[in-house]
């Protein structure tokens, strides 16, 4: 009752008259080929009655039917040759026009998907383990595929078959035919139903090792330097194996128990099959049948095999569908923490003036990060916030993004609120270059031009040469178009610093935030960053979350946070004055870095 729903829409889509029209003509392709596939086995009692029993057809009711020439025997089997290719044709032409269709939806729903995991929020993310993500909506991907396959180009014929046959035997043979059928085809659906629920817990087992294997291996090849740092090559392989040794434990059992339900079905259409023959045969006897009648039985209970096992494996596929669905129907039903207010408006930002007001927040409920943080950031102008770590820096540029609801006070930028804007718009006018700068498995090119789709090139060099890489870029082999690898590792750090700084150079953002920016490179590098870095903060509100006091001497106003609350705030000159926590941080690192100095100078 979820998934059906849910996937309706996109298998008749309202935007797509044509695709409707193709289902239609699926449809009618679908009826034809089964009145053609009745046919067959006519035929067949046809041209054994004409060699058993010459001219007997032409004393029956279908001698009236049919012209005297099509009861040769040559012609009856022409007959049945033109049925046989007519079956397999307009069975083609059917799913050739349910192909497209299904396809369709396949892709309409798996780009629902995708876009309903980049609407969840950070929390979401952060709370979920990305191999079993990723593994999950695979599987629900490919579960859909396989329900759009089967009830487009099988359920719906082998339901019309079975209907016709039942038809076709009331016809030709007596109630005791139909007796015998209809209980052999009772009991195959009983216990394929029966052995099938059995079967699914295996297949939950199956899934949930699956996922648990493919999560590890992803959290290992993703942090492969780690595991080399540590020679653990080893514990990371036996950690896969072992759930890897769980998956293959549930994929016996599921073979083992598929073999089961196989062999018994057999043995309960094979009983059917016995009895109606034998009923044939005592007719034959009679002579209320004719051997034609006999051949003809075993040729519809033959085909009627085919449609009735399809049922059985569509039943076990369309459970095992359900299970490997069921997750990710339910992440489609998953609300996005983080949504548009009703009334939503455009952010428009005339000077960029930040503001915090009284703000409170918590990732969980017994554990605050910011307790009544107020502070304002004029337009042009810079504000940097210090403190140990753990002391909510971070967490503030998390709130202007709005990838987080604040639980209390207000944050607005030129007197607006944040969440009374679409978050698009708020997005868009804000800028960060991160500590960690990751970067796409692609070219420089591209990973600059993610800042604004659409930049021209000299736009992107351009922003290249104001984050002071463009000559680093132009002396690689390739240029722009080189590979920066997996997360951008081909690259240094300060190369791929200066990379995020012409990304967000060229995104061109009112509102600029420096998350650390420069506490992972060397001093050297540093220096060079921060050069880069002024030029991108040069009249914009500027907000830098720093590690090394050295870089923001300049800022207008820092703040000292500890522990979720401004314990200090004031310019550099006024806070060393004070000789307060600030001043005692600037001590520290100071000295520090003469201690390094020193040591360099001694090596």
């Amino acid at each position: 009752m979820k998934i059906l729903p849910l996937i309706r829409p996109f298998f008749w889509p309202a935007d797509r008259a044509d695709l409707r029209f193709k289902i239609v003509l699926g449809f009618v392709a679908l009826f034809i080929s089964k009145i053609v596939t009745m046919a067959v086995p006519y035929f067949f009692k046809f041209v054994t009655d004409e060699l058993t029993t010459p001219n007997a057809l032409a004393q029956t009711d279908w001698g009236a039917i049919m012209p005297a020439l099509m009861l040769t025997p040559m012609a009856l089997l022409a007959g049945y040759a033109i049925a046989r290719f007519g079956q397999v044709l307009f069975a083609q032409i059917r799913d050739v026009y349910f192909a497209e269709a299904g396809l369709h939806a396949l892709r309409a729903i798996a780009f629902q998907t995708f876009g309903h995991m980049h609407a969840m929020s950070m929390r979401f993310h952060l709370e979920r383990r990305m191999g079993g993500l990723s593994r999950t909506i695979d599987r629900g991907v490919k579960a859909i595929d396989t329900l759009v396959r089967m009830a487009f180009a099988n359920i719906v014929p082998t339901i019309l078959e079975l209907a016709l046959m039942v038809v076709a035997l009331a016809y030709s043979f007596d109630w005791r035919y139909i007796v015998v059928i209809m209980a052999t085809v009772v009991m195959y659906i009983w216990y394929t139903l029966f052995a099938s629920e059995k079967r699914i817990a295996i297949r939950k087992v199956m899934n949930e090792s699956d996922s648990e294997a493919n999560s590890k291996a992803m959290d290992s090849l993703i942090n492969f330097e780690t595991v080399k740092y540590f020679n653990n090559e080893v514990l990371e392989a036996n950690r896969f194996d072992k759930a890897m040794g769980a998956y293959e434990r549930a994929s016996v059992k599921t073979y083992v128990s598929l073999g089961w339900l196989n062999s018994w079905q057999t043995l309960i259409f094979t009983i059917g099959l016995v009895l109606c023959m034998g009923m044939t045969i005592e007719g034959i006897h009679s002579g209320k049948n004719t051997v034609g009648d006999m051949v003809m039985m075993n040729a519809l209970m033959i085909q009627l095999w085919f449609p009735l096992n399809f049922l059985g494996f569509f039943y076990r596929e369309l459970k095992q569908s359900t299970v490997d669905l069921e997750e990710m129907v339910n992440l489609l039903h998953k609300e996005p923490e983080i949504q548009d207010a009703t009334n939503a408006q455009v952010l428009q930002v005339n000077k960029g003036a930040v503001k915090f007001e009284n703000v409170m927040f918590h990732y969980e409920i017994n554990r605050p990060i910011l307790k009544h943080v107020s502070f304002e950031i004029p337009a042009g102008k810079t504000l940097a916030v210090v403190g140990s770590s753990g002391a909510g820096k971070s967490t503030l540029s998390r709130i202007m993004f709005r990838f987080y609801d604040i639980a209390g006070g207000n944050v607005s930028i030129d007197g607006q609120y944040i969440q009374q804007v679409t978050q698009d718009s708020l997005r868009a006018n804000i800028g960060i270059v991160p500590q960690d700068t990751v970067l796409f498995n692609d070219t420089i090119r591209y990973n600059i031009a993610y800042g604004r789709i659409g930049a021209s090139d000299s736009e992107i060099e351009r922003a290249a040469q104001l984050a002071q890489i463009d000559e680093f870029i132009k002396k690689l082999p390739d240029g722009y178009d080189t590979q920066v690898g997996e997360r951008g590792l081909k690259l240094s750090g300060g190369e791929k610093q200066r990379v995020a700084i012409a990304r967000t150079l060229l995104k061109n953002p009112r509102i600029l935030i420096l998350d650390e920016a420069t506490s992972a490179l060397d001093t050297n590098t540093e220096r060079e960053i921060q050069s880069a870095l002024k030029l991108i903060s040069k009249d914009r509100t500027t907000l830098v979350i720093a590690h090394r006091l050295s870089t923001i001497i300049d800022a207008d106003q820092i703040l000292v946070l500890e522990k979720g609350e401004i314990i200090e705030r004031g310019t550099h000159a006024q806070l060393i004055e004070k000789q307060g926590a600030y001043a005692q941080m600037w001590e520290h690192q100071q000295e520090s870095q003469h201690d390094g100095s020193v040591l360099d100078m001694q090596s």
